[in-house]
């Protein structure tokens, strides 16, 4: 399949790397001052604690900074995969839980900082190996920052902290744009035919509209239109659809909403209504 977190424009190659650093910027100022007991705080996803969300992160951003340096390292990474498809990614988070939260919370600081110098220095052209496509440095920081940002709610919702939306979310919503087919095929569903239309409204400031993000024809009978915040926490399973304000029209946006996702992998369980906020 094409890759869903492609970059093709050149000012929003510009602003990725910049919009991952803030994203983990953020995200760590929510866990930076934590006492250890809170490490251990249950988050919206089941047998995930505080200290498995970051350690993901941190295993994840791992796994991309060996991508971009060293092709054989990671496809070491690949192969241990295979041989657990179902469960190697609870394993990374769990050995990473285990380390004290003073020790994970370092590493994963350094991780980004070395994924961040790696980003910058690799070949904008170059294409790097994935558990998915191969992806150019942008598309891979594109994918990075959706992560984070899908994670960062999990720990928001745990602490019961309600974030601001940033305009850095269009890089959420593309992705699931772009990722419409692949929800089907994990599922093994054909998709539909044609493009979807969608236009969401992006954050504003306070008392203000945002500006309207667009995806697909304009023209489009099949269309989704609604808040990005809620779109953005659609396609990353963590709201349920009867939670958000997203609305459909045709017969095929509407099945979309209801197995939209935008990360590679398994399709989720998703969230049961009311579950998360």
């Amino acid at each position: 399949m094409p890759d869903p977190s492609a970059v093709e424009n050149t000012s929003a190659v510009v602003a990725v790397f910049g919009d991952l650093r803030e994203e983990g910027r953020e995200l760590d100022s929510l866990v930076g001052e934590l006492p250890a007991p809170d490490w251990a705080k249950p988050t919206p996803a089941p047998g995930w604690t505080l200290a498995h969300q970051i350690a993901h992160l941190h295993w994840t951003d791992r796994a991309a900074l060996l991508a971009l340096t060293d092709a054989a390292a990671f496809a070491g990474l690949v192969e241990e995969a295979l041989k657990a498809p179902d469960s190697f990614v609870d394993a990374g988070a769990e050995k990473g839980a285990a380390l004290a939260p003073a020790e994970l919370l370092a590493r994963w600081r350094d991780g980004r900082a070395a994924l961040d110098g790696a980003l910058a220095a690799a070949s904008p052209d170059a294409k790097f190996p994935w558990y998915g496509p191969p992806m150019k440095a942008a598309s891979m920081a594109s994918a990075r920052l959706m992560e984070t940002w899908a994670h960062g709610q999990d720990v928001a919702d745990a602490l019961g902290v309600r974030r601001v939306p940033t305009a850095r979310l269009r890089h959420v919503a593309r992705i699931g744009v772009r990722a419409r087919d692949y929800a089907y095929a994990v599922r093994g569903l054909p998709a539909p035919t044609g493009e979807f239309r969608v236009e969401l409204t992006a954050p504003g400031a306070p008392g203000a509209p945002g500006e309207l993000w667009t995806y697909g024809p304009e023209d489009a009978p099949q269309r989704v239109t609604g808040p990005a915040l809620d779109f953005c926490l659609l396609v990353t399973q963590r709201a349920h659809r009867a939670d958000l304000a997203l609305t459909a029209s045709g017969p095929d946006a509407d099945g979309w909403l209801d197995i939209a996702q935008a990360f590679a992998g398994p399709a989720g369980p998703g969230r049961t209504p009311g579950a998360s906020r």
